[in-house]
Order: C-alpha cells, then sequence, then structure tokens
C-alpha cells in the first residue's frame, strides 16, 4: 500500500499544521484532487503523458503535501525544489531531471515562470486553497498513484554534482513503515518539521512517516531556533527530528536566554517522548550539552538519500559515537576488501536518473555499495568512519578517519566545530589538514595552528595529527547542515595553494 493510501485509511482527522492554520486529512484530499485535475487539464493522468517529471515549488505546508499527492495522482513522478535554493542549482535539477512542468503556488509564480523559461517546461499554478473539486478521502476517486515511480530527489552534492535518486512508491512505503516500527510513530504523536521539504529527512522522516499513521505534522518555513524552543515549551510536541547544525543552533540560543526562559524552554523539552539527530555526523559534544540541557540523549541514525534510513540507535539504547543497528527490514554488511557498508532491502532506491553506468557501479548484485566506511562494534553498534571518498585518507601509508580527527579536535575548549580533509601531497600521499572554527573569542584568542598541532601529538597517532589549521568563520555546509569536503579543500586551495605550514 502507498503511502497516500495509507493516509487516505486513517479516515478524517486533523493532519498539517502550517502558517495558515490547521488542515483536516478531507482538506488535504480535496486540494490533491484540485491539483490532479490541474495536472490532467496540462496532458497529465491516465488518458494523457505518464510518467511526465513535475516539480513541485512552494512553502511547506498542506499546499506542497497536496501537490505531491496530486501529482502522484495524475501520474508524475515528482521532483521536489527548496524556493530559497539559487536559481542556478534549481536550473540543474530540472534539466537533469528533465522536468516538463513546474507545479507552484501562486506566490512564487514569477520564480517558477524564471525557471520553467530556462529548461522549456510549462508552469501549473496550484489551485486556490479550497479546491474545486470533491474528493472522498485519498483513496479510490481521490489520490492512488498511477505509476509506481515516485520520487527523483537529488544527493546532497557533497562528493560531486548532484544525481537524481529515483525512488518508487514501494521503496517509500517501506521506509516509513520501519521508521513506525523502530520508533513507535502513533496516532497520538505531533511534530515540528523544520526540515527542507527536498530531501529524504524532511520528505519522508518528518513528513510523510507521521502522517501516515495519523500523526500531526507542523511544517514550518525554515528553522528560527526561538520559535522552536517556544514550540517546546508548549507542551504539545511528543517527537522532533533535526539535523545536529539545527541542535548546535538550539543549544546557542539556549545559552543566549535568560534562567527563567532556560527554565520554560528545558522544562518543555524534557516533555517530548522522543529527539533524533541526523543526516550527518551529531559530534559528541553537542549530544553531551543537549542531554544536560533537555534530558534527552539524542537518538543519532544513519541514512542515504538512496536509501532512508539503514542503521539506528534504538528507543532502549543510545551509544555515543555510534549509530546504531539495522532497522527493520534492513540487510547490511561489510565488503571485506574495502570496509564499505553495503546494504539491501525493499528500501533501496531504484536507479539514478538517466545514469546508467552509474547505478551499476553502485551495486554488487543486489547490495548497494554506500561508500561509507563503517565498523561493527558489537554490543555498542555500528561506528562511522566516513565516506571512503573524501572521510578515510591516506597518509604516509596510513588509512586515518576524519571524523575520528573531528571528533577528537571538537573537545578542545578552543574549537566550536571543525572540518579535516587531505591534500594533495608528492611524499605523504595526502598531507591531513584542518578547517577550525573558534569557541568564544576570548577562548581562542591565544590558540594558533601550533598549539593544536601540540595538543593533537598528545591525543592520536602521528598520521593523524593535521599538519596544517585554517581558522574560519564557519564551514561550508549544504541545506541539511552536511559540511561540503570538496569546498573546505578550495578554502586551502584558494588561500595559498594548500603549501603554507601549520597556522
Amino acid at each position: 500500500m502507498s503511502l497516500p493510501e495509507r493516509v487516505a485509511a486513517l479516515g478524517d482527522g486533523l493532519a498539517i499544521v502550517d502558517g495558515a492554520g490547521a488542515h483536516e486529512r478531507a482538506s488535504l484530499a480535496r486540494r490533491a484532487a484540485a491539483v490532479r485535475q490541474a495536472l490532467q487539464t496540462a496532458g497529465l493522468g491516465p488518458n494523457g503523458e505518464i510518467g511526465a517529471r513535475v516539480a513541485v515549488l512552494g512553502r511547506p505546508g498542506a499546499d506542497w503535501c497536496a501537490a505531491l499527492f496530486g501529482a502522484w495522482s495524475a501520474g508524475a513522478i515528482v521532483v521536489p525544489l527548496h524556493h530559497r535554493h539559487p536559481a542556478d542549482e534549481l536550473a540543474y535539477r530540472l534539466d537533469d531531471a528533465q522536468v516538463s512542468i513546474v507545479l507552484a503556488t501562486d506566490e512564487l509564480g514569477s520564480m517558477a515562470h524564471a525557471l520553467a523559461a530556462r529548461c522549456a517546461a510549462r508552469v501549473v499554478t496550484l489551485p486556490g486553497s479550497a479546491g474545486t473539486v470533491g474528493a472522498d478521502g485519498l483513496g479510490a476517486g481521490g489520490v492512488v498513484p498511477v505509476t509506481s515511480e515516485a520520487l527523483i530527489v537529488h544527493t546532497s552534492g557533497t562528493t560531486g554534482r548532484p544525481k537524481g535518486v529515483v525512488h518508487t512508491h514501494r521503496s517509500l512505503a517501506a521506509q516509513a513503515a520501519a521508521m513506525v516500527e523502530a520508533w513507535e510513530w502513533s496516532a497520538d504523536d505531533r511534530t515540528l518539521c523544520v526540515l527542507p521539504l527536498d530531501h529524504v529527512h524532511g520528505i519522508v522522516n518528518a513528513t510523510l512517516t507521521p502522517l501516515s499513521v495519523g500523526a500531526v505534522v507542523e511544517m514550518a518555513d525554515g528553522f528560527e531556533a526561538e520559535a522552536v524552543w517556544e514550540r517546546f515549551a508548549s507542551g504539545e510536541l511528543t517527537v522532533f527530528t533535526a539535523v545536529p547544525t539545527v541542535y548546535a543552533r538550539l543549544v546557542r540560543a539556549w545559552e543566549q536566554a535568560d534562567a527563567l526562559t532556560r527554565r520554560r524552554w528545558s522544562g518543555g523539552a524534557s516533555g517530548l517522548r522522543l529527539m533524533i539527530s541526523g543526516s550527518a555526523a551529531l559530534p559528541v559534544p553537542v549530544l553531551e550539552r543537549w542531554r544536560e540541557i533537555s534530558g534527552h540523549v539524542l537518538l543519532e541514525r544513519y541514512g542515504m538519500t538512496e536509501l532512508g534510513m539503514v542503521l539506528g540507535n534504538t528507543l532502549d539504547r543510545r551509544v555515543p559515537g555510534h549509530v546504531g543497528w539495522p532497522f527493520p527490514g534492513v540487510e547490511v554488511r561489510v565488503d571485506t576488501a574495502s570496509s564499505e557498508l553495503l546494504v539491501r532491502g525493499p528500501q533501496v532506491f531504484d536507479r539514478y536518473w538517466n545514469r546508467p553506468e552509474a547505478t551499476a557501479a553502485a551495486f554488487d548484485d543486489e547490495w548497494f555499495r554506500t561508500g561509507d566506511v563503517a565498523v561493527d562494534d558489537g554490543a555498542d553498534g555500528w561506528r562511522l568512519l566516513g565516506r571512503a571518498s573524501v572521510d578515510i585518507l591516506k597518509s604516509g601509508g596510513e588509512k586515518v578517519s576524519a571524523l575520528e580527527i573531528e571528533a577528537t579536535y571538537r573537545t578542545h575548549p578552543a574549537v566550536d566545530d571543525c572540518a579535516v580533509v587531505g591534500l594533495p601531497d608528492d611524499e605523504w600521499g595526502q598531507r591531513v589538514v584542518m578547517a577550525w572554527v573558534a569557541a568564544q573569542p576570548g577562548v581562542a584568542a591565544e590558540v594558533d595552528g601550533a598549539e593544536l598541532r601540540s595538543w593533537g601529538k598528545e591525543r592520536l597517532a602521528a598520521a593523524k595529527v593535521p599538519v596544517e589549521f585554517l581558522r574560519v568563520d564557519d564551514l561550508p555546509r549544504n541545506a541539511l547542515g552536511k559540511v561540503t569536503k570538496p569546498a573546505v579543500v578550495d578554502l586551502f586551495v584558494r588561500i595559498d595553494g594548500g603549501g603554507s605550514p601549520a597556522r
């Protein structure tokens, strides 16, 4: 059963709360049916084109979800866009997925027309919020998906040009079912989504999964720390999922608040039943500080655009620095030659859009090659050593993990955050270097590269200690907060060609 059909089986009830108000499932069905009719008028559907790529451009909320469900019922494959991304990045996604229609809200109409003109697509304006078509729920006569393919979600582009990942309704349903079982989602839950809706974390984890069991999803147009804290303080939320950067900024906002506000915020946060972190490695200092502030040990998990959730700590056991055990229905193993994590299961994506060679290279028979190096620590669960392409560095004949080095340096009182990369070196193969963000200015004022290198030598093997240090105001990140390692390499190259000593 597809996710829209699961929502349909629930009957009426509150589904979404956004900036325009509260929306029942019946209202969502009417809006989705109106979207379907608009797209059928444009030539899609059972009597027209099936499998057309339709880009959805809108702010998070009921209209966005209606656009998704309505496009599916018209036989489209949806390409979700983020309305705050640069035009060139959006245009790349439209071209890559060969989008023929941009489905947009009226307020984003000018942006939609400008983008469509760059790739010879048409614009269909999302019907008004009331809709014009009756719908008897989200089942037959509502928005049952017509084609097996559901989404083309582009990868984060942390290691190269983003690739279009094709997910089917089957793979999305399997992802949601696994999370419902693992995290015990129910109709009693209420969550707040502050994540962008052009990535699996926001679309599937924070929106479609809770909707599939009748939970209420509050959808915010972006992240504002104080607003999130106030929602925690309301006592209405039960689950919250976000990326490590969000939790770090929530910590910062809490520390800047007065004592009375801190107590109110912390008291509200402690009442949630579950808080989850993912999409990037969770620094242990952030985990520990969050536990002090909220009483929660963040549940860290591991997933990918191509797979949804793969590994996760559990409701009963959470091990700092580890990402837990396989999700229900997921099988994992390690390539004995490379230590690369391989995954198979019903949640795995179908293919990379128009990239048959990349698709073939990504699979070992039916096992997907994640590109991540991982270690099974038995009772403590799985531990990630990083991306084989950017986080496993080879210096002086030794393999070192950038993630391990970063975790160590984040314990330095002057280091707020850091990113370790390798630069080409004729003698060493790769030279280990680190870009870092200072903590409070007073603490870091006297700290330089020589001091950081000396400190590292007391805690790390010689091959793991960076030989160069670059202080930056912030690390380059994508929309989900992941550090883009190629951009970190560029920071060193732009400054001096990557050849200066530690500083």
